[in-house]
């Protein structure tokens, strides 16, 4: 297979990883051949994986899901046989039923389709080669960045390709209702939970205990998106820390020496759903996961949708890091099988944790071009001229390196700005020598309503793309905006002079007065502006039309609904 490096400007002679295509060898050899090709993973401590019937019986078997079935029994009143039945079915809805057959299928049936919609599905080999490692020492969490349905399929592709054990993967119980689809993903390694669990304690615990088992034994690596659901946005969200309590749990307890968790950055040059997810903020409903939808969905594959890359990160140690921040010890003070709440610097330290793993997440995507030339076209909404965008691109490029930003630019600046706004053709338009994004034509008369839809929708879209460099400048645009905010107030302060922010390191940023950095400064402040514009529009929803007692299901569509009033009335010129 071909590969190719990207380089880490944090050190111009620095080497990050060598990315392979993966896909170059499935255009060369036979799909069916690599579905049936010898598939041998290296597990964890040379161990045979039990079957998933017997890991149901642990589970059902074990002594802390006795324990809550007893205590379930003694709130309820009904007799333990009951709960346990109860908890049977609980665990028969939710199990995976790995089979390598389906695998096969997947994996025949996926290299049809990637090699339709990317040109290339990039991986990096010494991620590759650190996950294999890890495999073999301790249980692996596999906790990939969350911008794509195609998330969880591209990642178990890749541990098939690459002869990795395969993963066993939380999903939403919206899959399970797809007629055959459904049960396709059980037997290729997912299992299902409900997205939230209030306060039943039975189904906690049946759950707890089957993730917990599956990663004691070493059955396979569990993966679940920290994220909790895909961003909308392609901000990184706020992660969720309730399965991430549960896999680092054994490590506290003693059950496991360490546990390897594994950031993984998915990403997309185009994103399959960006007008979907554009839709969906605004208010349109998501629409439900059927089979059905995904055969409708099947026209998607004349479309082009560029590259993938897939940055495997170094695996953090939960052993390394805990280190002189739990005491351990504690948990040697209560028997193992009674579920206690997590202490206060148990949570502290998950939380931490979690906001590390996203951190590493952001910091190995790799941005494409159309990153950087979305970010202008945004600040300039009626449009560049293509010299002008991809002279700009040129130096916004320079300022993104000069940030240790993590590009992939796989051709002269002029090629790359024409092939990136060929692939997303449909957010923006060359007219003469003019590029602006492209509105979607009504069919006949709208409501300036309607009209403004549309444009949102194009907005909205492109700044999904936007929003994918925000990691990279959001420091020194933060004090960028400060300085600004200061400099308005107090003008007689700044005379002949404007602040430019430079690159100190990846973790501290200095102020010089010079003249030269207006552009830098220009640019960071219309990076943030649109949310500071969001703010501002909450902020006077919430003083001047915010009733008491509104629910959060009401609030956001009173604030869209507010917000379009304001534009409409000419609050936000530039919009």
């Amino acid at each position: 297979m071909a590969s190719k490096t990207l380089y880490s400007q944090r050190d111009p002679m620095l080497k990050r990883d060598c990315f392979e295509d993966i896909l170059e060898e499935r255009r060369n050899s036979s799909d069916l051949k690599y579905a049936l090709r010898c598939y041998a993973p290296v597990l964890y401590k040379g161990v045979t994986p039990c079957k998933a019937n017997m890991l149901k019986n642990i589970v059902l078997q074990s002594d802390q899901l006795h324990y809550v079935i007893n205590q379930v029994s003694q709130e309820s009143g009904e007799a333990p046989d009951i709960i346990q039945e109860e908890a049977s079915v609980i665990l028969e809805e939710m199990a995976h039923r790995l089979q390598i057959s389906t695998v096969r299928c997947f994996a025949f049936a996926l290299s049809k389709a990637f090699k339709t919609l990317f040109q290339h599905v990039c991986v990096n080999e010494e991620g590759i080669q650190r996950l294999q490692q890890a495999i073999q020492e301790h249980p692996v969490v596999l906790l990939p960045s969350h911008r794509s349905y195609m998330d969880f399929l591209l990642m178990s592709y890749i541990l098939y390709t690459y002869d990795l054990a395969l993963p066993v993967i939380a999903a939403g119980m919206d899959f399970m209702g797809m007629k055959f689809v459904g049960e396709m993903l059980r037997m290729s390694g997912a299992f299902f939970i409900r997205r939230s669990f209030g306060g039943d304690k039975l189904y906690w615990a049946v759950f707890s205990e089957y993730v917990k088992t599956m990663l004691r034994n070493g059955f396979a690596p569990i993966e679940f998106f920290l994220e909790g659901t895909r961003s909308r946005t392609c901000k990184s969200l706020t992660p969720k820390l309730g399965l991430l309590n549960i896999v680092i749990e054994p490590f506290f307890k003693g059950e496991v020496f360490d546990v390897n968790l594994v950031p993984v950055s998915i990403s997309y040059e185009r994103i399959l759903e960006e007008s979907l997810y554009a839709r969906e903020l605004l208010g349109v409903p998501k629409p439900k996961e059927s089979t059905s939808g995904l055969l409708k969905a099947r026209r998607i594959l004349s479309e082009d949708y560029g590259s993938i890359h897939v940055y495997f990160g170094q695996p953090v140690s939960v052993r390394s890091l805990a280190q002189g921040k739990v005491n351990r010890s504690t948990y040697n003070l209560f028997p193992r099988h009674i579920p206690r709440k997590p202490m206060e610097e148990t949570q502290s330290f998950v939380n931490d944790t979690a906001y590390r793993i996203v951190r590493l997440q952001e910091d190995n995507m790799v941005l494409k071009p159309w990153v950087l030339m979305a970010s202008l076209l945004l600040q300039n909404l009626e449009g560049l001229e293509l010299s002008v965008l991809t002279e700009q691109t040129v130096w916004l490029r320079g300022l993104a390196l000069s940030y240790a930003a993590f590009l992939d630019w796989p051709a002269p600046t002029a090629k790359v700005v024409s092939s990136s706004l060929a692939l997303h053709r449909g957010l923006a338009c060359v007219s003469g020598d003019r590029v602006s994004l492209v509105v979607g034509e009504p069919l006949g008369p709208v409501t300036p309503e309607e009209a403004l839809f549309n444009r949102a929708v194009s907005v909205l879209s492109c700044a999904s793309y936007r929003n994918q460099v925000l990691h990279v400048f959001l420091r020194p645009a933060m004090l960028a905006v400060a300085m600004h905010t200061a400099a308005s107030s107090k003008k007689s302060e700044w005379p002949g002079c404007r602040p430019t922010l430079i690159s100190f390191n990846n973790n501290s940023t200095f102020m010089v007065m010079t003249d030269i950095g207006q552009p830098t400064l220009s640019f960071f402040n219309g990076l943030l502006e649109p949310f500071l514009q969001g703010y501002q529009v909450v902020c006077r929803y919430l003083c001047e039309e915010a009733s008491e007692g509104l629910t959060e299901k009401q609030y956001i569509p009173a604030v869209r609904s507010f917000a379009v009033k304001l534009i409409l009335a000419g609050a936000f010129p530039s919009l």
